[in-house]
């Protein structure tokens, strides 16, 4: 899509974004790399434009707004409940279209109603796309990586474990290969027969100890950036994931999660029925799952349109609850995507917690579905 000018809908999109009392705002295109490169995941960071400062500080394009407008909340030190609407340019290297192309949305932050704002994040999104794309009909999934997390914490994993299943959440090949392992307790090789005895003894001193001598005689600890201690912590860690698996049922139970794919209408019975079935307690999940289905309600989302896919993620790393796309009925190309990101804003250093979800519109396809009615 060519950059000189703003697509013709534009006009209306901000219409829209005032009527849903969403501040515009803008960020600079030239943004420190280092939140994108600690915080949004593999997939965006492999598509990151770097360059680098005259000081040699890393520096990036823009490739999204969602943590350009939280660090602007953070540095203009405004209150919240705070919603912030963006239209402008990113840059990511893409197989297909252009580099540099532009994206619309609203964040949404501080409100504390996790529910409702989920299903004002949906709607909103609907709300746009109803105003630019009039007479289409659009089709929503969603999915829910607090459930999935529950789940896979219910089912008595290492937190080691979990930490990795949850990043892959939404990478169906990876999850697949990480269920695939989790059939098979492995052995940790290449400790040395000093080292596992030790390991086996549960004698952290000792082994401390030891790493320490093998660091000073091999001159290791002139530039270790780990002490011996942090060595015997991670260690024991990587032999206990190493040795983790689950048995057969509890396999079937996470596959069986994995599995469910239901219109929104009939999700909560379904789930609830799993948890039962599988005598799981995740009652509190269940709940949380039932409030924003409530709210979708309230809204006036029709949960006919939405459809809930346990094993539907966003690759991303900064979600940590309802993650969403939409897109036009009986095409595949993504409209609007966005989610719940609670974890953001602390760790771009506001000083208090601060949930968060929404979402981005991608507007060069978009231009291509009003061209292709």
């Amino acid at each position: 899509m060519p950059m000189t000018d703003l697509p013709g809908f534009a006009g209306e999109l901000l219409d829209v974004f005032a009527v849903r009392r969403a501040e515009r705002i803008d960020t600079p295109i030239i943004q420190p790399a280092e939140p994108f490169l600690d915080i949004a995941g593999e997939d965006l960071r492999r598509r990151i434009f770097l360059t680098e400062s005259e000081r040699g500080e890393s520096l990036c394009l823009r490739p999204e707004f969602t943590i350009p407008v939280c660090r602007r909340h953070i540095e203009s030190a405004t209150g919240t409940p705070k919603r912030y609407a963006y239209l402008g340019t990113v840059f990511r290297q893409r197989r297909e279209g252009e580099n540099e192309f532009y994206q619309a949305g609203i964040e949404d932050l501080g409100d504390r109603d996790f529910a409702s704002a989920d299903a004002r994040a949906v709607a909103d999104a609907l709300a746009c796309l109803t105003t630019i794309l009039p007479g289409r009909a659009f089709a929503v999934t969603i999915g829910d990586q607090a459930v999935f997390e529950a789940v896979v914490d219910a089912l008595g994993l290492p937190a080691g474990w979990q930490r990795r299943l949850v990043r892959a959440f939404g990478q169906t090949e990876l999850l697949e290969q990480m269920i695939a392992r989790l059939a098979r307790p492995e052995a940790v090789s290449g400790l040395g027969p000093e080292v596992e005895a030790l390991l086996e003894k549960g004698d952290d001193e000792a082994l401390a100890a030891l790493i320490a001598a093998r660091m000073e005689a091999t001159g290791y600890f002139t530039n270790a950036s780990r002490s011996p201690e942090d060595i015997v912590r991670r260690l024991k860690e990587k032999r206990l994931l190493a040795g983790a698996s689950l048995d057969a049922g509890k396999l079937d139970t996470l596959k069986e999660f994995l599995s469910l794919n239901v219109s929104l209408r009939y999700a909560p019975g379904v789930l609830a029925d799993f948890a039962r079935a599988a005598n799981l307690p995740l009652n509190a999940a269940i709940a949380g799952f039932d409030a924003r289905v409530a709210a979708f309600a309230n809204a006036g989302v029709p949960l006919a349109d939405i459809t809930w896919r346990a094993a539907f993620g966003r690759p991303l790393d900064y979600y940590t609850g309802l993650v969403f796309e939409i897109t036009a009925r009986g095409d595949h190309a993504i409209l609007a995507g966005g989610g719940r990101y609670d974890r953001m804003l602390t760790l771009l250093g506001a000083k208090d917690h601060i949930p968060a979800v929404g979402f981005s519109l991608w507007l060069d396809r978009i231009v291509k579905a009003r061209g292709n009615p």
